[in-house]
């Protein structure tokens, strides 16, 4: 039975000297020190020896048995230093490396003209209005001197929500509800998503922004209004644009102009972009019509006013040479890495 025990314990050290894997050494304890292992499987026999050997083998079958277990937590100990000495090697960094490039986010084209305008009117002293979306039919035509058989309607093919709701096509109602809460004077901008039924192509969408502005106060007139457009061209544009203003209509200015400025690409000698005019047309404005005032509580007798209104997407287009309206939310950030 020695010899049997000898054997056994020379068996077991050479397998756990050659495992790699502490999953290996798990089952090699099971395998000769569990509960049917090698070694157990000896022991459980010594009750066929005579009683004198008893003693003797049994000392001997703890010995093998210690010995084992030793073996088996120092190769444990050594499997798992050098596990850990593996992962961290695996997990070292090399300082000596360049560092990664973190991508920086940019403002899209449409924020940054957001902010610059918003930027300018709020030191020429304009406060900044917002109104729904969603309006009615009184705040978008009808208050504007566009009632419902008034040919400017054709001129806005709506979306309607249900009954009077609709989409507004215009950020104007803001300037509506602006003089029905606020006596004057008056002086503010507001910018907005508008919507109008439209084909979506390289200079037409849907769904567009605007920047409105509307003043009302004592003695307001033309020259105040040119002075303030010709300001934000410059600003936007460059001080060498020049600004021209074209006798136009809307329902709710009169006088009424289109402001047209000075094409940056050919310098007004005529190009593609503008159509080989020289002049890109940026925004519409007017004196505030007198039946607007009144429809709105302010006496027009006492007051007079003015309004203006810019296409946001149109001006970034100009701004920064874009040639699709499209490349402003197909959210490519090649193209927005640009800006």
């Amino acid at each position: 039975m020695e010899k049997k025990l000898e054997e056994l314990q020379q068996e077991a050290l050479e397998k756990i000297g050659n495992t790699n894997e502490v999953d290996e050494l798990e089952k090699l304890q099971v395998e000769f020190l569990g509960k049917n292992g090698k070694v157990t499987g000896v022991l459980r026999s010594m009750g066929n020896l005579p009683p004198e050997k008893r003693p003797v083998i049994g000392k001997f079958a703890n010995k093998v048995k210690n010995k084992i277990e030793k073996e088996l937590q120092t190769r444990l100990q050594e499997l798992k230093v050098q596990q850990e000495k593996a992962r961290l090697a695996q997990e070292a960094i090399d300082i000596t490396l360049p560092g990664k490039k973190i991508s920086r986010g940019r403002l899209h084209p449409m924020q940054l003209i957001i902010n610059q305008l918003e930027d300018l009117f709020l030191r020429m002293g304009f406060a900044i209005e917002t109104g729904p979306d969603v309006e009615t039919d009184y705040y978008n035509f009808e208050a504007l001197n566009i009632p419902q058989n008034h040919p400017a309607r054709d001129m806005q093919d709506t979306f309607y929500v249900e009954g009077d709701l609709l989409l507004r096509t215009h950020t104007s109602p803001v300037q509506i509800r602006t003089m029905e809460k606020q006596a004057p004077p008056i002086r503010i901008i507001t910018v907005g998503k508008c919507y109008r039924v439209d084909e979506l192509d390289a200079t037409h969408s849907p769904v567009f922004h605007q920047l409105e502005g509307l003043v009302i106060d004592h003695g307001i007139s033309f020259s105040h209004l040119k002075g303030v457009l010709i300001a934000v061209t410059r600003e936007i544009f460059g001080e060498e644009r020049d600004v021209r203003f074209r006798p136009s209509y809307f329902p709710f200015t009169e006088p009424s102009a289109e402001v047209d400025v000075s094409c940056f690409k050919c310098q007004g000698e005529g190009c593609s972009l503008c159509s080989r005019t020289g002049w890109l047309e940026i925004l519409g404005a007017g004196m505030v019509n007198p039946r607007v005032l009144e429809m709105s509580g302010i006496d027009a007798e006492k007051y007079t006013g003015f309004a203006f209104g810019m296409g946001l997407d149109r001006m970034a287009m100009y701004k920064y040479q874009i040639e699709d309206i499209r490349h402003l939310w197909d959210n490519d950030l090649r193209f927005l890495k640009q800006f």
